[in-house]
Formats: structure tokens, sequence, C-alpha cells
């Protein structure tokens, strides 16, 4: 049987970002930002990922953020379709 820990770290937003602002303006590697920051080097990774994707973007948001943007209007929308 095994048993799961909820004792996982949750980061926010601002820090997901301004960590991975940290990798993109230093050029420094990610692991030694991570290991700094105290983050694993893959996780820190999607997070640059990301960030650069954030940054590419017109509006300033990534394909994660407007997927997950999508997926709650269709939960929204089926919702709506259920009461009427």
């Amino acid at each position: 049987m095994f048993i799961v820990s909820s004792s996982r770290k949750k980061y926010t937003p601002a820090f997901r970002q301004e960590a991975a602002r940290l990798v993109l303006e230093s050029e420094r590697p990610i692991a030694h930002v991570a290991e700094e920051i105290g983050v694993s080097a893959t996780i820190l990774g999607t997070w640059v990922k990301l960030e650069r994707e954030r940054q590419g973007s017109d509006d300033g948001r990534s394909d994660a953020d407007l997927k997950a943007e999508n997926a709650r209007l269709r939960r929204e929308l089926a919702e709506a379709k259920m009461v009427n």
C-alpha cells in the first residue's frame, strides 16, 4: 500500500515568474539558479519555458494559460447548456 504525502510545495505564480526571469536575465544555467533558490532544476526549466512563451506572445499569456482558460470556458458552457 502506498501513502501519498501532501507535503508537496506550492509556489505562487509571482515566484515562478521571478525565478524564470532570474534565469533569463542572468543567463546563468538553470541548475545553478535552481540550487540557489531551492527548487528542482526540472521544475525551474518548465517555468523558464513558460516564461519564454509568455514573453514571445503579444498579450503576455503562454500557451498553458490559454489552454487553461479554454478548458474553464468549455466547463462554463457545458454548465450553462445543462441549466437551459
